[in-house]
């Protein structure tokens, strides 16, 4: 049977009034429990704790509408504060050049912060009870003014921290990549360095070579027990010093000067090396007859007096903490000093490397002799440097100063009180590489006991930097005569920019700097002028595969 429509309205109404009763009598036993157990418990201003948590709970339940209003307000007052004091910081970080800027910031802050501490405000935010709209909007609309300066002075600022931005990022960057640049030029010295003083090893092959015939056949080659040739000491012939432990360069010095000499028959070549090479320089120069020229091969040891007792530099060599400084440097210690990296070069203090200043002791029957470095190519008969009147000079060599550069002030210590009161800084630099000593003036001005009291002077390097050039320049101060630049024209070695003209009029081109023509790092457009006085028709050059 179905149920009539008014008999299920009769069951729903009363399954509603079944609940609602039960709701009643469960929240009349809430409250007669909560009274049961706070009874007599009466607060300071008299009235019962258990009520005033009722009527708070009611209070509760009927939340004011405009309460999220003034949160809201509260919070973008707040924020905006925050920002201000944001701005401020970072426009002190930046180190903006107007301080105006940081003021701004830090009153927009200071304003948000004393408008919400308005006790009429104040009163909005601690207050229970009902919100007074009025003052809320009032509150608003201050509010609204401050967001709305903030975020136009935020505006005009933004484009200046911006920049300020881009400007820093652009130091640290300018910054890093400096560092990574001096390390990469630091690395990059030293390479140069260790690949312009390493021996390639088709030279070091040719040396091994000669060497090896000179001890397989000692008679062919051996000068000892023979007789000193006359034109050895013959002081009307055109005399030449060079030298060097290279065997190959000291051969293309020789060659080159011969192929260009009018009467090489003339010409006698004092080649001096040391111990260790002394046989392979031997048979390269009994290979061949350079044009009849006249060519003597001896040792430094040949000479008994050079010795520690009478050389400073021997001497010097002795010494524990020049011996530390040159053969006890690590890579990261050698890599730190880059200007005076290549200083610390053994060579400098190679007594092969100061030959040059006994000069007059070692070849005592000479009035004049040319002293030619073993990087150097002679393009043209040199005979007219024995015509130069030397008015008293010494030393006759080319000058390389031009406007400020190449002075004695950028070969010496001007610091110390003894180089102050002996040179002029502004003095023109001179160059080694070709240089017409006459000897007779030089025992006369005494050159090479002025050479001994610099040298011994500067033991702890502190007059000058290494090398035998500062001590040219000491030693033949005033008594150098210039000569005309094209006799002797440098930097092969190291600047590209040297015109074919200026090389083509040249009498010598030296090929000083790192670059040495003989190397692969040589510079190939100026490698030919060397190249074209080497040997390759010796079997030695051949089977070493020199120049490939």
């Amino acid at each position: 049977m179905v149920n009539s429509p008014t008999k299920r309205n009769m069951c729903f109404v009363f399954s509603f009034r079944v609940l609602a009763s039960a709701i009643s009598l469960a929240l009349c036993i809430f409250f007669t429990t909560h009274h049961h157990h706070h009874h007599n418990t009466i607060g300071s201003d008299g009235v019962s704790h258990g009520f005033e948590s009722v009527r708070r709970s009611i209070l509760a339940l009927k939340t004011d509408p405009l309460k999220p209003r003034l949160d809201h307000i509260k919070k973008q007052a707040e924020d905006h504060r925050m920002l201000a004091l944001m701005y401020a910081s970072y426009a002190r970080k930046l180190k903006l050049e107007s301080s105006k800027v940081v003021r701004v910031f830090a009153e927009l802050s200071r304003d948000f912060s004393d408008l919400v501490n308005k006790p009429q405000y104040t009163a909005l935010f601690s207050s229970d009870g009902a919100i007074d709209e009025s003052v809320l909007r009032q509150l608003e609309n201050e509010v609204k003014e401050r967001i709305k300066t903030a975020r136009q002075v935020i505006g005009e600022a933004k484009e200046s921290f911006d920049n300020q931005l881009k400007i820093q990022k652009l130091k640290d960057t300018i910054f890093s990549v400096n560092e990574q640049l001096t390390k990469a030029k630091k690395q990059g010295a030293f390479s140069s360095l260790i690949a312009a003083k390493s021996i390639p090893k088709s030279l070091h092959c040719i040396s091994m070579r000669l060497m090896e015939e000179r001890i397989a056949h000692p008679e062919k080659y051996s000068d000892e027990g023979k007789p000193t040739a006359p034109e050895l000491e013959d002081p009307k012939l055109y005399h030449y010093a060079i030298f060097s432990d290279n065997v190959v360069a000291a051969s293309v010095v020789v060659n080159s000067a011969t192929k260009n000499a009018k009467e090489p028959w003339k010409h006698v070549f004092h080649v001096m090396t040391d111990k260790m090479n002394l046989g392979a320089m031997q048979v390269m120069f009994k290979l061949k007859n350079y044009n009849g020229a006249h060519i003597e091969v001896k040792a430094v040891e040949d000479y008994k007096f050079l010795n520690s007792s009478y050389v400073p530099v021997l001497r010097q060599l002795e010494s524990a903490n020049l011996q530390k400084f040159y053969f006890e440097n690590k890579l990261e210690n050698a890599t730190k000093d880059t200007t005076n990296m290549k200083f610390r070069n053994p060579k400098y203090l190679s007594i092969l490397n100061h030959l040059r200043f006994y000069l007059p002791e070692m070849y005592s029957k000479l009035h004049r002799i040319l002293f030619l470095d073993d990087d150097i190519v002679v393009q043209k008969d040199l005979t007219g440097l024995w015509k130069i009147d030397m008015d008293g000079k010494v030393n006759g060599a080319v000058e390389t100063c031009f406007g400020s550069f190449y002075r004695y002030a950028q070969y010496m210590n001007f610091s110390h009180p003894l180089i102050k009161a002996k040179f002029n800084p502004k003095a023109c630099a001179w160059a080694y590489g070709m240089n017409f000593f006459d000897l007779d003036a030089w025992r006369r001005e005494k050159c090479t006991e002025e050479y001994h009291y610099w040298q011994n002077l500067n033991e702890n390097r502190t007059l000058w930097k290494l090398g035998t050039l500062p001590l040219g320049l000491i030693t033949f101060y005033s008594t150098t005569k210039p000569l005309e630049k094209s006799w002797h024209v440098l930097g092969l070695g190291y600047n590209p920019s040297i015109s074919m003209e200026e090389i083509k009029n040249a009498a010598v081109v030296h090929f000083n700097g790192n670059m040495k023509p003989w190397l692969d790092i040589a510079m190939n457009q100026f490698k030919p002028l060397w190249s074209k006085f080497v040997d390759y028709e010796l079997e030695f050059v051949q089977a070493c595969n020199f120049g490939l």
